[in-house]
Order: structure tokens, then sequence, then C-alpha cells
């Protein structure tokens, strides 16, 4: 009895997440997988690296492979090799502790590779940005691909910022080759 008048309670309270329209996501899908095959041939895997952060970006960054998101069906997916990895993503400020270990994390990479700061640190330091102890953002490390805003950002606004990301590169792909010429 307790139980059913508390699930009451913080269903009335919290909605349900809204669903995806599963027209919208078949297309996503599919325009994804030509995305990633015309730009790498296969689906895409992330290596991400926490370069000095709260944390915050990165529970929203793990929300982006649970039940409501689910960033593996566009083809992406998270691994704990750079040596696997398509994209790098990193979250944080960039830190003068963490710098070579993201240089290392890059240099391992097999090229092409896209370089995502995710949140605000990310980006140019955020809240922290003067301190001594950072450079700043991402990309006094490292040349930036996209850039995906906010203390933490939304993991919608993460997994669109990837989708983007993929389409615009393989648009600029697609319109590099002259025509005629196989992908």
């Amino acid at each position: 009895m307790v139980w059913k008048t508390l699930a009451r309670h913080l269903m009335l309270r919290h909605p349900a997440p809204r669903k995806a329209d599963p027209a919208i996501a078949a297309s996503l899908r599919e325009r994804l997988a030509a995305a990633s095959a015309q730009k790498l041939g296969r689906s895409l895997a992330i290596r991400h690296v926490a370069a000095g952060s709260c944390n915050g970006c990165e529970l929203e960054l793990r929300a982006t492979q649970n039940l409501v998101y689910d960033l593996t069906q566009y083809g992406l997916t998270f691994t704990p090799s750079p040596r696997h990895a398509d994209i790098l993503l990193i979250t944080g400020v960039a830190g003068r502790n963490m710098a070579e270990a993201v240089r290392q994390t890059r240099e391992a990479m097999p090229d092409p590779v896209f370089v995502v700061a995710v949140g605000d640190c990310a980006v140019d330091g955020g809240v922290f940005k003067g301190s001594p102890a950072i450079l700043g953002g991402v990309d006094a490390l490292l040349p930036v691909d996209l850039v995906i805003a906010g203390c933490p950002p939304t993991p919608g606004q993460i997994v669109d910022g990837l989708l983007a990301l993929l389409e615009a590169h393989a648009w600029e792909t697609k319109k590099a080759r002259p025509r005629g010429s196989a992908p």
C-alpha cells in the first residue's frame, strides 16, 4: 500500500521522459550510417578523457548510453583503448597536469580523428578560467572539431552534437569528392 502511494506521487511529480519519434530516430540512424560509412567505412568508437572535471559532464555523458538516448543505435560506442577510437571526447578543463595525457591519447589514435570538447570547462575553462592550474579550454592542447557547450550539456545535446559533427564531415567529404568517383 505504501509503495503504491509512493509510486503514484513520484509518477505525478516526474513525468516520463519524452520518447523519440521512431521515424525521426530511423532517419537519424540512416543519415549517421551513411555519414560514418562515407568518412570511415564503419561504426564509430569514442575515447573519453576527463582532463580535470567535476564529473557533471561525465554523468550526462553516461546518460547518453541509457535506454532513453541510446547512443549505440546511431553506431557510436565508447572504447577504453585510444587505438580503436575515431572520436576523442574531452571533458573538463585543460589542466596542466593532464596536458601530456591528452596529447598522448591523441597520438595513439589512428587518423582521421574528430576532437570534441564537451562542457563549458572544456570549451574555455568555464568557472575556472584564469586559474594558473589550467591552460584554458581543450583548444589550448589540440585543434577542436566540435564544441558542445553547457554546464553540463544534456545527453540530448551531446547526441545531437555528435550526429551534427558526423553529418557535416560527411557533407564536406561528399562535396570535395569528384563526381562519379568511388567513395
